[in-house]
């Protein structure tokens, strides 16, 4: 299956605060806050959603297709990329702009206060899908992830003029995007990606009800945190799926890119629903563990006995069929 991740391709510059966020805020001044916060410490790391979500599928043996802007300081990062089994052969090289920039604080209950630099990305909007369904003989489905805004409708756009199937990311540029632009994002996905906190925001700003949304998506997948994720069709009931157990929290950014990488590979191995939001899930719990989202390794022994021990052998056997695992 021949898969494009299309969004962000960023550094994280992740830092720690030893508090609570919400003790700092006064209710009866939030319309004026002005707040700075001394933080503890100070991380660096690769990231950018679309290149989070290439690198675990990478990890989990696949070859997808990353297709972002970056600046001329994206070398080192391809290289690290493309020794996970990403493709970077349609990322676009600004000339004028370094590669975006992502800045997050994190408090003590996980609660994050964040920036976005977009740099190069903002050249996203240049790219077309055409060539790169060329390149490979054509695309089974485009990942329309937080991206430049312009980019992420002229690929949902072209994918939809394509016949490509499309699935609709909007995340993080929800807050920034005008309603009529998130209706034209989700309208016809094969597939819809949110948290239970940004449904809520794609329901206020489209102004369809959740069944609605059902009508005009094929399947809604939505993340729950530590309750695991629900998955949606029209006409069928919610199907619930436990989260996978985590050796411990270190540090959510990344976690719903790797759940969607995760989803993504079993969808591209052809398993079930089911099956690819529990691959999700341990994916997902594996960036947990760890500060940022492309710090983790995945092995094939370690892997599967997770998730054998989360969600039975069967299951297990069924991903072990299929998962090959990408060392570097």
């Amino acid at each position: 299956m021949r898969i494009a991740v299309t969004g962000s391709i960023a550094t994280d510059h992740l830092m720690t605060f030893p508090g609570r966020f919400g003790d700092q805020l006064i209710a009866e001044q939030l319309h004026r806050v002005s707040l700075s916060f001394l933080v503890d410490d100070l991380q660096i790391r690769r990231g950018g959603c679309a290149a989070n979500i290439a690198f675990g599928m990478g990890c989990l043996g696949l070859s997808p297709v990353l297709v972002g802007a970056v600046g001329t300081d994206f070398a080192d990062y391809r290289s690290w990329l493309e020794r996970h089994g990403v493709d970077c052969a349609s990322v676009h090289v600004s000339e004028l702009h370094h590669t975006a920039r992502f800045l997050c604080t994190t408090d003590d209950e996980h609660n994050q206060i964040a920036s976005f630099y977009t740099g190069a990305m903002a050249e996203a909007r240049e790219i077309e899908l055409g060539p790169v369904a060329g390149r490979l003989g054509g695309l089974d489905l485009v990942l329309v992830s937080p991206n430049d805004p312009a980019a992420m409708l002229r690929h949902t756009d072209e994918a939809r003029t394509r016949g490509i199937p499309f699935a609709a990311d909007p995340s993080q540029q929800l807050a920034r995007m005008p309603d009529d632009e998130i209706r034209r994002l989700v309208e016809g996905a094969a597939y819809l990606f949110s948290n239970d906190y940004e449904l809520g925001l794609i329901v206020q700003k489209t102004g369809w009800s959740e069944d609605e949304i059902l009508g005009r998506v094929g399947v809604r997948v939505t993340t729950l945190g530590p309750k695991g994720a629900r998955i949606d069709r029209k006409g069928e009931p919610s199907l619930h799926v436990a989260p996978a157990p985590e050796l411990g929290k270190t540090d959510p950014t990344g976690v719903g890119d790797a759940f969607r990488a995760g989803f993504l590979a079993g969808l591209a191995w052809d398993l079930s629903l089911e099956r690819c939001a529990q691959i999700g899930n341990l994916t997902a719990t594996h960036v947990l563990e760890q500060v940022g989202g492309q710090e983790y390794q995945l092995s094939r022994g370690g892997f599967l006995e997770r998730f054998a021990a989360a969600y039975g052998a069967a299951a297990a056997d069924e991903v072990a069929a299929h998962a090959t695992f990408h060392y570097a």
